[in-house]
């Protein structure tokens, strides 16, 4: 039986650590479960990022990226920087920045901090790094 869990560990860096409320982590992860089969890759890592997350008091997220958050982030890659808001999928805008959470980009934001960064990979297979620069309400 081929082990996924072990070959991501030893493929990426370590991952940052994430804080979430109760209250999203149970919409998100119900979320994850019910599109699995919609849109297994990035349906599966944002299931892991939940699984990782510490759950956290409202008042302690501050500059934290949560659901519905305005987030600036650098693609470490290109070094572009971009803002978006973090949106459940039936949200999601493009034209007006609204990031779906079901995207490898909103699932790998969720939880992050100013200064965190994380490389995941993209639906083409490649990994891709980003920074947290900036979260507001």
């Amino acid at each position: 039986m081929h082990n996924f869990e072990t070959e991501i560990r030893r493929d990426q860096p370590a991952l940052p650590p994430i804080k979430i409320t109760e209250d999203e982590s149970r919409r998100l992860s119900s979320l994850a479960n019910s599109t699995m089969d919609l849109f297994p890759r990035v349906a599966q890592f944002l299931a892991r990022e939940l699984e990782r997350a510490s759950v956290a008091a409202e008042n302690d997220l501050r500059g934290v990226v949560r659901m519905g958050s305005k987030v600036t982030y650098r693609d470490d890659g290109t070094g572009a920087s971009r803002e978006i808001v973090l949106v459940y999928p039936h949200e999601a805008n493009i034209e007006l920045n609204r990031v779906s959470i079901l995207t490898p980009v909103g699932a790998a934001l969720i939880g992050l901090s100013v200064g965190q960064r994380i490389e995941f990979e993209t639906p083409d297979k490649r990994t891709r790094g980003l920074t947290v620069l900036v979260v507001s309400e």
